[in-house]
């Protein structure tokens, strides 16, 4: 890190911080004044279903959309006006992939470093220390196209931060990657967090979002809560979460969105989550015996049906349903 970004980061309170931020495409508001800021080396998710407006956000954090309307900044700089001083000191790793399949590991490093512009010394360095952290020594002569996803993706993460930069944007990094190499993934994304690195990462898996410091909720381009994952449970959920154990989850899941619709149960939501399902209802004492009633009388063999502490997704479907 420069000395002048060593003064930048003294004077700001956050790494990456958004404005008002909105972007419009004709008619169509794909992020609506979202405001949000993000300390150095903290590690923020950046959370919501596909089309929610995540990528459209950081396109724009990045220089690479122009906001139709409020201000960004990241690492002091205005991504709009001073964008290549800005990129120059960020990493990006898309959520569409972007190494080379027909160069091999060493290649893709060296690619991306001299695209950089680090030096042949720095170059070689990095390469070492980037094939380390990918698990890839000793195969950094294999092409990219012969590599497991989950070890194409450590790679993406390492050229994405060949240059070292200080604040690095992930978007949906593990789509499509094993349960294994997203935990792997994740570790470095913390060892990189650990160093002082500022990340900043969308997801749809409510697992992943669970390990970030801070979570961003966003649904159709707004920006709807935002705390770390235990305060958002403590704070987003309406009701309380029975979970109920069946060999018939799908049989039960229907039978509990008819009483809710048809009024019998008083029910907040309910959904799949695994192979059980959940109920949100007001108060899981008084409603635990009409529910185990109910799917006992449609011929549903019941295993258990108790309390339990919301996971991020219950308080996710909480928080974008709307009040009233």
């Amino acid at each position: 890190m420069t000395n002048t970004e060593k003064q930048i980061l003294r004077h700001c309170e956050y790494a990456i911080e958004a404005d008002q931020l909105t972007k419009r495409f004709g008619d169509f508001v794909a992020v609506d004044q979202v405001s949000f800021g993000v300390r150095p080396g903290e590690v923020y998710g950046w959370l919501g279903p596909n089309g929610a407006g995540k990528t459209t956000t950081i396109r724009m954090l990045l220089g690479l959309l122009k906001p139709s309307g409020g201000q960004a900044a990241v690492l002091g700089y205005d991504p709009a006006r001073q964008t290549k001083a800005m990129q120059a000191r960020v990493g990006y790793m898309s959520q569409l992939f972007t190494l080379y399949n027909d160069l091999t590991a060493r290649e893709n490093i060296r690619f991306y470093g001299q695209a950089y512009g680090l030096s042949r010394g720095d170059l070689r360095q990095r390469q070492a220390e980037i094939l380390a952290m990918a698990g890839l020594t000793g195969r950094e002569d294999t092409l990219t196209a012969n590599l497991s996803g989950g070890w194409k993706q450590r790679l993406a993460l390492g050229c994405a931060i060949v240059h070292r930069p200080r604040v690095v944007f992930l978007d949906e990094p593990t789509a499509g990657v094993d349960p294994i190499s997203r935990r792997e993934f994740w570790s470095l994304i913390y060892s990189m967090a650990e160093q002082g690195v500022t990340v900043m990462v969308t997801t749809h898996y409510m697992d992943e979002a669970e390990l970030c410091q801070r979570v961003g909720f966003i649904s159709q381009g707004r920006l709807i809560a935002l705390d770390t994952p235990a305060r958002l449970k403590e704070t987003q959920m309406r009701g309380q979460v029975l979970e109920i154990s069946t060999a018939s989850a799908d049989q039960a899941m229907r039978v509990l969105k008819a009483a809710q619709a048809g009024g019998r149960l008083l029910l907040d939501e309910v959904a799949l989550y695994g192979a059980q399902v959940h109920a949100v209802v007001p108060s899981a004492e008084a409603f635990r015996e009409p529910i185990l009633a109910l799917l006992q009388a449609e011929g549903i063999q019941v295993q258990a049906i108790e309390w339990i502490a919301p996971t991020l997704e219950d308080v996710f479907i909480s928080a974008v349903k709307p009040r009233g």
